[in-house]
């Protein structure tokens, strides 16, 4: 199997060709900005470099979040770009379930703690996920921990008494997101829309609409 992995969510741009397990391309770009711009002539040398043309790709795997709002968007709008110019599925993958796919089972259970804004984080422990202050982290025990949020989290766990671990998982993979687009293209996992995942409601409202003048 053939894929294309882009993945924007968190601080870092990286597009990438997976090719039956096995790594075949690999470019990224760090920081939180300018993804719209990089992201497509980062897929076309990872493209280039790997000798596979688009069309016989079988999918574009792109991660969905949560993460940042603009970076999310480019990747999906890139990936729903190349994957109807070639008439191939674009597959979504979580950022929790891409960094599950990429720890080793050791007992622990796995949280995944992202940056989301002013001093909150999204966090995913193992079952659901939820938008949290740092100073409301749940209590817990025999815990692990990743993602770009992960050090902030595990010091806080710590600081109470808490048997945790820090992982040196920051940021996503292509190959664990290989992992589980290949799962879900096959069946073997539900269906997962592409589409951004946002745990927050948007900050920017609709203007109100203006109030009638009395008569």
């Amino acid at each position: 199997m053939r894929l294309l992995i882009l993945d924007a969510a968190l601080p870092r741009g990286l597009a990438a060709i997976v090719a039956d397990g096995h790594l075949r391309a690999r470019r990224t770009m760090p920081g939180a900005r300018g993804h719209a711009a990089q992201l497509a002539p980062m897929a076309e040398a990872v493209l280039a470099e790997a000798g596979i043309a688009a069309r016989d790709l079988d999918a574009v795997a792109a991660t969905i979040g949560p993460g940042s709002f603009t970076g999310l968007r480019a990747a999906l709008a890139l990936a729903h770009g190349i994957a109807a110019a070639i008439g191939r599925p674009v597959i979504g993958v979580t950022v929790p379930e891409a960094f599950a796919a990429g720890h080793p089972p050791d007992g622990r259970t796995l949280w995944v703690a992202i940056h989301s804004r002013r001093g909150r984080v999204f966090l995913h422990d193992g079952t659901a996920l939820a938008s949290l202050d740092l100073n409301d982290l749940p209590g817990a025990t025999g815990i692990a921990v990743a993602g770009d949020a992960a050090i902030e989290v595990a010091a806080r766990l710590a600081a109470r008494g808490a048997d945790v671990r820090l992982t040196d998982q920051r940021l996503p993979e292509p190959l664990p997101i290989a992992a589980i687009a290949a799962r879900r293209l096959a069946g073997a996992l539900p269906p997962l829309a592409a589409q951004p995942l946002y745990v927050d409601a948007p900050e920017a409202r609709l203007p109100a609409a203006p109030r009638a003048a009395p008569r």
